[in-house]
């Protein structure tokens, strides 16, 4: 992609609003140093030198939409607790509407917890206990699902597979942006059940994509051209799915592309160093959907969806990549 043509399209987030549909989830960090081994257990001790907390899950993927200067709303569900007060107020402090949250006393918030020494992550901590939503906050959360749609030029689905993403809601989603004809991305963890057609792009990794296919991961190989169970699981899902592209990513190896009446292709990765790809996932499926929002052909939404992804890795925890960020990763593999 040529640097100009990406200072187009950023200039064109401005004027894009992106709801994103998914898990909501609160993520804190716990960072200090290590100088010794616990004499209790052969574990490492952790002076703590700060603590922050950001909003994780969907609302990870609202803030890079964000971070790009799109508007972002937000429409899931959390628990009328300290952390859904918490995850609320992030949000608000971050400009990104919750219009479409609904907080429901009972249901749990999910808590990712992060202890890092230095620029390593030494545990995780989740608080992730099953929720049921009875029918009644289904169908609430439904209609404002409707209205939401109608207010924004793209979709982003975003899968943790904790419940709210189910056949209602992403019928729902579906019409209202065929409706508009507006994008809607897919970022989806293992929807065997779930009938998506007419999605837009899905962005599965690695193993969500074999998981989805139905089939066990043999690779990665070397040159993903040449792995034959990503070729296999790739076929499975353009036939199942009927997405206009699919995009298989890789971590290092970069991106798998798919598309109807189209070989595969790759795109090798932008990353130059990786610290954590905690939300590279996020970030990648923020870009895309912002970007063919804003007229981006396929192919160019994945490039600055790859280039966006090479920046974020570069960072400790679930971050965010700037318009500057991203030009300057364009401009630098464009040479």
């Amino acid at each position: 992609m040529k640097s100009e043509r990406a200072k187009q399209l950023t200039k064109a987030f401005l004027g894009q609003r992106i709801l994103v549909v998914g898990d909501l989830m609160l993520d804190k960090y716990i960072h200090g140093t290590v100088e010794r081994i616990s004499p209790e257990a052969p574990v490492p001790v952790v002076r703590v030198s700060r603590e922050r907390q950001v909003p994780g899950g969907a609302a990870n993927v609202a803030g890079n939409v964000r971070a790009m200067g799109g508007e972002a709303v937000v429409a899931g569900v959390v628990g009328n607790d300290p952390a859904g007060q918490d995850l609320l107020r992030l949000l608000q402090e971050s400009r990104i509407g919750t219009g479409g949250v609904r907080q429901i006393k009972g249901i749990p918030t999910t808590v990712k917890m992060r202890i890092l020494a230095d620029r390593q992550q030494v545990v995780r901590v989740d608080w992730d206990p099953a929720a049921t939503f009875p029918c009644s906050e289904v169908d609430a959360f439904c209609d404002l699902l409707e209205k939401q749609v109608a207010l924004c030029t793209g979709v982003v689905i975003e899968d943790y597979s904790k419940g709210i993403i189910r056949q209602e809601v992403m019928d729902v989603l579906l019409a209202g942006a065929k409706k508009k004809g507006i994008p809607v991305g897919l970022d989806p963890k293992d929807n065997l059940d779930l009938n998506i057609e007419g999605i837009t792009l899905a962005t599965p990794n690695y193993r969500e994509a074999h998981a989805c296919a139905g089939l066990t991961p043999k690779g990665p190989v070397a040159d993903p051209l040449a792995d034959e169970s990503l070729r296999k699981a790739g076929e499975i899902l353009l036939k199942r799915w009927k997405p206009e592209q699919l995009m298989v990513t890789l971590g290092p190896q970069g991106m798998y592309l798919l598309a109807p009446n189209r070989q595969p292709w790759v795109i090798p990765t932008r990353a130059r160093e990786v610290f954590d790809v905690s939300g590279a996932g996020d970030t990648v499926i923020a870009l895309c959907v912002l970007a063919l929002a804003a007229g981006a052909t396929f192919d160019e939404a994945a490039v600055l969806g790859n280039n966006a992804a090479g920046v974020v890795v570069g960072k400790l925890g679930t971050a965010t990549c700037s318009p500057e960020e991203l030009l300057a990763s364009v401009e630098t593999n464009e040479h």
